[in-house]
């Protein structure tokens, strides 16, 4: 298969990209080449800035195009004018927060978030603006689109430090702040699960719409699962009224808790269809051992902002 892949390759564009050249595909990188240039010396590149000027695609075809890292609708729709005749298939990566509502599980066939300003391209509206690129994509390929809903994205190379900040805080030891109820649901998928199960998908053929995030698993599975790779730590289940009541962020300052109604299903999505097609999923265990090696190891810097500090740590476990 000759694969042309949109985006750059530093994370998610990283893993498929290993996936497709270990299948023995022909695969074309456009990006501007500033992560990872060094990566990947097999595969062809073409180099330029996809939101202005896909030149250095003219006269080229391809088998699929993978568009890994966008939310922006110009970007998409002149990806789609670009290579709507070049290339048989089309797969773009959008994600669950394309839906209007989780307040229950959302499928396939849930609404999609509206973007109320055509105009914009804030961040603040990345999941309609992730519904509208998706929109624009299978209005210009309609059965040669497939379009994919990841959920959160782990692993190594991760550059959120979302899912890491868990197996590098059981791996520290000692007293270890845990959002309570255990069983809370807690969901994601390891990038290399999703990697290769993308290239699996352009080479079938397969069209339409997918979630592919991982199955939900809880909190406590997630930790248990940590101790099992690294050792065993004091957990502290907080209640989180205690948590709202000390401001302590969702998602981001204490990663994968949510306590928002209206996001209470958010780690719930339905990912059956996908599992139907061929989704697996390697053990936890992998997951969290290959992102501690990763971490231990990086030269990239931790991302900002991300889990709780020590210090804020020690201030609420003293009012747990």
């Amino acid at each position: 298969m000759r694969l042309l892949v949109l985006g750059g390759t530093a994370f998610l564009g990283r893993a498929l990209v290993d996936t497709a050249l270990e299948r023995g595909h022909e695969v074309t990188l456009f990006n501007r080449g500033r992560t990872n240039p060094e990566l990947f010396p097999e595969a062809e590149r073409l180099r330029g800035d996809r939101n202005e000027d896909l030149s250095a695609l003219d006269g080229r075809e391809w088998d699929a195009v993978v568009d890994v890292a966008t939310f922006l609708p110009r970007a998409v729709r002149l990806a789609t004018e670009t290579l709507r005749d070049r290339v048989d298939r089309y797969v773009f990566v959008s994600s669950i927060s394309a839906y209007a509502d989780f307040s229950t599980p959302a499928s396939e066939d849930s609404p999609l978030a509206q973007l109320e300003n055509p105009e914009s391209e804030s961040i603040e509206d990345y999941g309609p603006l992730k519904a509208e690129c998706e929109r624009l994509a299978r209005e210009a390929f309609d059965e040669r689109a497939l379009v994919v809903r990841p959920g959160l994205i782990v692993g190594p190379h991760d550059p959120t430090d979302r899912f890491t900040y868990w197996p590098r805080r059981v791996a520290e030891g000692g007293p270890m702040l845990a959002p309570a109820p255990p069983d809370q649901p807690v969901q994601f998928i390891d990038v290399r699960d999703l990697g290769e199960w993308i290239v699996a998908a352009a080479e079938s053929g397969r069209s339409g719409v997918y979630n592919a995030t991982g199955e939900p698993t809880t909190f406590e599975a997630l930790l248990d699962a940590c101790m099992r790779v690294s050792g065993n730590t004091e957990i502290v289940w907080v209640p989180p009224e205690r948590l709202v009541a000390a401001e302590v962020g969702e998602w981001m300052e204490l990663p994968l808790w949510i306590v928002t109604p209206e996001f209470a299903a958010m780690q719930r999505t339905d990912v059956s269809k996908a599992i139907r097609d061929g989704l697996r999923f390697r053990p936890l265990e992998e997951t969290i051992r290959d992102t501690l090696a990763w971490d231990a190891e990086r030269t990239t810097p931790r991302a900002e902002g991300v889990g709780l500090t020590a210090e804020r740590e020690r201030e609420l476990l003293a009012h747990a």
